[in-house]
């Protein structure tokens, strides 16, 4: 019999599974944070699946994709307001 690879997305939802209980396991005040990542690494994990072959890599690219996104957000928040 031929061994059974666990695709991507599995992959995927098994890292952001570890992720959620080792988010659990923060001090109380860091555990939103965690959780916060958590979904981060969900948000593109699925446009990731067509060209990361590890899950690992899929979730990291998905998060930091928002990071930046929330980073230009911020930036541009800031520009408006007028502040450097």
């Amino acid at each position: 019999m031929g061994r059974t690879f666990p695709s991507v997305r599995q992959g995927v939802n098994s890292t952001a599974d570890r992720w959620a209980r080792s988010a659990r396991a923060l001090k109380r005040g860091d555990q939103q944070y965690g959780e916060q990542l958590v979904n981060l690494a969900k948000t593109h994990s699925s446009e990731a699946f067509v060209a990361c072959d590890d899950p690992l890599e899929a979730v990291v690219f998905s998060a930091l994709v928002e990071i930046l996104k929330r980073q230009d957000r911020l930036e541009a928040d800031m520009k408006k307001h007028g502040d450097p």
